[in-house]
This record gives C-alpha cells, structure tokens and sequence, in this order.
C-alpha cells in the first residue's frame, strides 16, 4: 500500500482509493477532502455534468448556509467563494401577516446570519474546485446497479449506452441522497436498522421575479414566511433578484386547487400580498406545471461496513428541510470523518467504527428538531408564548452567553453536538418551568398575605 506524503502533514499515513458513489453537494465535498489528503478519488455520479446542462432537472429547496456547513468549506478553501462572494445574509426572519404587514424576528445577535446561497452554483463550485485536484476523476451518467461492500466491488451501468463497468475500491462512500443506492446494499448486512417517515405534507416550488429595474421585489437580506397554521409559504432570495418561493402544505389541500380560479381564490385568502408579487398568470403557470413533492425523513445504522463502505449525507440521514440543516449536516459529515480519519492515522476500520457510533445520536437528533421546526414557522410564530420565550431566551443569551446558548442558536451558529442542542434546551427548559413555578407560588403567596391584612 502507498503512503501519502506531503499532503497537508499526512506523511506516511496509507494512500487508500476512494469510491464515492453521488457527486452532489455531499460526494463533491467528500472528495475534495479525500484528494487533499493524497487519496486517488473517483466521483460516480448518476446525472450528466450539470456544467454541460442548460436546464437541471427536477425541483430543488432554497439552501441555508449556516455555520456547520461554512466550517467544512472553509478547510478545503471554498468559503470566502462560496459564501462571501455568492451567498444573500438573512439576518430574520420576517414574518407575513394576512393584513399585508409584517414583522421581523432576528435569527440571533446582531451580525448573526444564515446565507440564501443556489443550489446549481453551489454544485457546479464543488465540481470543478474537486477537479482541480489531479487525483479526482468524476464519471458522470453512471448508475450503481449492484455491489459488493465487504470487497468494495461495483458495478456500474453507464446512461443511456447500458455499457458495464466493474469497477473496485478499498473504500466506498455512499454519498447518493434520500433513495441511496448504496445504502440498499448495505441493507442487505444482519444488523442494519432502517426507517423513513414520509410526512402528510408536500412542498411546491413558485417563483416572484426581479423587478423591472433588477432588484429584489422584497427586502433582501431576510428569510420570508408566511405561517398560515396548517400550511406556509416560505421565500429566499436569488441572486439574480428573483425569490424561490416554496409552498408547504398537505397534499389534501394541495388537491382542492385543481382549477385557476380556485388557486387564485385561495392565495388572495391566505397570502394576499405575494399575489402581486408573483403575479397571477406565473402564478397559475407555475402552479400547474408540476405536482407537489413528497418530504421523507430517514435514519438507519450503522453507517458503515468494517473498513470498507460508508454512507454520509442524505444517506444517512435525510431529513425534512425545515430547520435548514440538511446541507449542513451533510457538509459536516465531511468534516467530521476527515477529523476522525486525522485522529486515527487514517486507520479506516477504527476511524469508520467511531463516526458511525458517535454522529449517528447526533444526525437523529437533528432529523427530530428538523420536523418540530415545521410547526413552529407554520404555527409557533404567531404565538405570544413563543414570542415571548424568545426574548427570555434573548435577553439571558446576552447576559451569559457561554451558559444560556438558545436551541437555534445552538443548532445553526455553534459546533454544538445536535443531540447535545436538545439536552441543552431540555435543562433550560427545567429552570424556566421552576422560575415561573416559583414566581406562581410568590404571587398566591403575596396575595393570601395580603387578602389576610386587608380582612383582619
């Protein structure tokens, strides 16, 4: 086996072929840590190079760039491209009401912010900064059509020629999304947990184009929801001043709108002030030019096989997108592994054995977090309770930051563990139910004292 030398203090650490199977955002990222680590890297992915594409097909969330993800760019020099120089900063949320107004609710403290950053221009950056390495070779229109992972054996089916391609590594990384392939082989291992939730809630794409002289129809540098309850609509800005619109809401109510006048009726209902905005022929258009997508939740384990396979990303653990943490979880995957890997001299079975055990509570705990999300920008917001939690977390979040650490803050401006964001606002949540216990049983108190003076 070689050994790497002079690749970023890795001398004399083994020199490994690396399979990755997805050249997504995940696998692209992936392998530009491999290749920088020395390893020879062969990106499969199942598309054509969406460099050479005019159109990408199939529909797409926004992105959230927020710290975890910014973090595992920035170890392999893509953060000041990807993030300063393309990303939108939203620093709030702002909030739609029915009458037309609005209002924001700050995301943290001040200069605090989540980037809006395009999902193809993302992808595209990744490709070609993976290329740059001379050690990464990409293979596009190839499809996993079966393998064997304890021997890091593959065959591949190339598109649309049916040409086939056996192709080996001594590590398999599955980086394929929510219907990964290669986790379905490793579904075929004893001991392999596997669950997917789909929830009664679909997602359609719409779009509010740039105004006429270029700009953005709505201030830039916000999140925008409209919380409905049951359904919302939430937008992100471009940046070529346009918004991505998305719709949330159950595919019941998704199919009442089967005519024009019924769509148009309902968006003049519940978001009066986005139908100028997107205008009712794109609106109509737009709507009707393709069904709601599914939302599936998935989480299984372990992660890997000995030595050999591993799965990150999506596919391990796909997640609805309502705390905006599916990129960055999977970005920090990336990172994580690459650490582990560190740790362990690149000692692939140990270093594997360790992130399966340790990030699996973590990536669960945020899939979790990820659907409670949902209700809280649908319905949460609206509500005095949660209004008024957020400035109590606010307020003691400024007096002692390193002690009082807010759930969102946690989960989108911090390297907190996920499962450790969850055990920190469950403690929180104990001190705040006895501080409001207490403060209850200081005012009957009060007023018992003082009903007894006021009677004798």
């Amino acid at each position: 086996m070689e050994t790497i030398t002079g690749a970023n203090g890795c001398d004399g650490f083994p020199k490994i072929k690396v399979a990755i199977v997805g050249g997504g955002l995940v696998g692209t990222l992936s392998a530009c840590y491999f290749a920088k680590r020395g390893h020879e890297v062969h990106l499969y992915e199942l598309r054509p190079d969406i460099r050479e594409l005019e159109h990408v097909p199939g529909r797409s969330i926004n992105l959230a760039l927020s710290v975890r993800g910014r973090a595992a760019l920035k170890e392999v020099g893509l953060e000041e491209q990807l993030v300063q120089r393309h990303g939108i900063p939203m620093y709030a949320r702002m909030i739609h009401e029915l009458d037309g107004s609005t209002r924001s609710i700050p995301y943290g403290k001040k200069d605090q912010c989540i980037y809006s950053v395009g999902r193809r221009f993302l992808n595209e950056s990744l490709l070609t900064a993976a290329e740059k390495y001379p050690n990464v070779h990409c293979h596009f229109n190839q499809k996993l059509v079966s393998a064997n992972l304890k021997q890091g054996q593959m065959t591949f089916e190339r598109q649309p020629s049916k040409e086939i391609e056996q192709v080996e590594a001594q590590l398999v990384v599955g980086a394929d999304g929510a219907f990964s392939s290669v986790r379905k082989q490793m579904m075929k291992q004893p001991l392999c947990d596997f669950s997917q939730t789909y929830i009664p809630h679909g997602y359609l794409e719409l779009c509010i184009p740039a105004l006429s002289d270029g700009t953005h129809a709505m201030p830039k540098n916000y999140l925008h929801i409209w919380p409905r309850g049951r359904f919302m609509m939430i937008a992100l800005p471009n940046q070529d001043a346009s918004w991505t619109v998305t719709l949330f809401m159950p595919f019941d109510e998704f199919g009442k709108l089967d005519t024009p006048q019924r769509l148009l009726a309902f968006f003049k209902e519940h978001f009066p002030d986005a139908v100028p905005l997107i205008g009712e022929e794109k609106l109509v258009s737009d709507f009707f030019a393709c069904k709601p997508s599914p939302l599936v939740s998935v989480k299984c384990g372990p992660y890997n096989i000995g030595d050999t396979a591993l799965i990150i990303g999506d596919a391990a653990h796909a997640m609805v997108p309502f705390y905006g943490q599916g990129m960055n979880a999977g970005f920090e995957d990336c990172r994580l592994l690459d650490a582990v890997l560190l740790k362990h001299k690149f000692d692939v079975g140990p270093a594997l054995k360790e992130f399966s055990t340790t990030r699996r509570p973590d990536a669960e705990a945020i899939c979790g977090l990820a659907m409670y999300n949902y209700v809280e920008m649908r319905d949460l917001v609206n509500r005095k309770s949660f209004l008024i939690r957020k400035k109590v977390d606010s307020l003691l979040h400024s007096l002692m930051p390193n002690l009082w650490i807010p759930l969102y803050t946690s989960v989108t401006f911090s390297h907190m563990p996920y499962a450790q964001c969850i055990k920190n606002k469950e403690w929180q949540d104990k001190i705040l139910d006895r501080a409001l216990t207490l403060m209850a049983a200081s005012l009957v108190a009060f007023a018992a004292f003082f009903f007894y003076n006021a009677t004798y």
